[in-house]
């Protein structure tokens, strides 16, 4: 059973992530399948509330917009630690789309951005494989405040000041 960071603690976490290409049937449990699978499959997931979806870096969050309300997860993948689309992904999911469900980071996700990654909205991490994922969760609180406004919280610091 995989490891994953979710709100503030690791835990295990029995949910499949299915790879692009997947075709067949679903198995029973938490599944988070691809955007395609997922749109062209909308219909037989009506009566499950275990499916998440996750976005690849090129897909946008737009395309989620109706479901957002029935999904419990949505995954967003960072192919390489480099491409920080993700970040705009989840601040527009939070802050624009309100969304309220786990939004998990997937792929190239390393220690070094998980602070920022929680910042714009993330709750959930799945640290790749071959970094210890304890270590990883002490980046979380990295830094004691903050002076901008983000996804965690809404108030710069001078508004937060007395």
């Amino acid at each position: 059973m995989q490891k994953l960071i979710k709100d503030g603690q690791i835990i295990n976490d029995n949910t499949v992530i299915l790879d692009a290409d997947f075709e067949g049937e679903l198995s029973n449990g938490p599944v988070i399948v691809p955007l395609a699978y997922f749109k062209e499959h909308k219909a037989a997931f009506e009566n499950r509330s275990d499916i998440g979806v996750w976005l690849d870096s090129h897909e946008e969050p737009e395309e989620l917009i109706d479901d957002l309300k029935s999904l419990p997860t949505i995954a967003i993948n960072f192919p390489k630690f480099g491409d920080g689309r993700g970040y705009s992904y989840a601040r527009l999911l939070r802050d624009r789309f309100d969304y309220q469900g786990e939004l998990r980071a997937i792929g190239d996700v390393l220690q070094d951005q998980l602070f920022y990654m929680q910042r714009c909205g993330f709750n959930a991490f799945a640290v790749r494989a071959d970094r210890d994922i304890t270590s990883a969760l002490t980046a979380l609180t990295t830094f004691s405040s903050s002076y901008q406004a983000a996804c965690d919280n809404p108030d710069p610091l001078f508004r937060r000041q007395n």
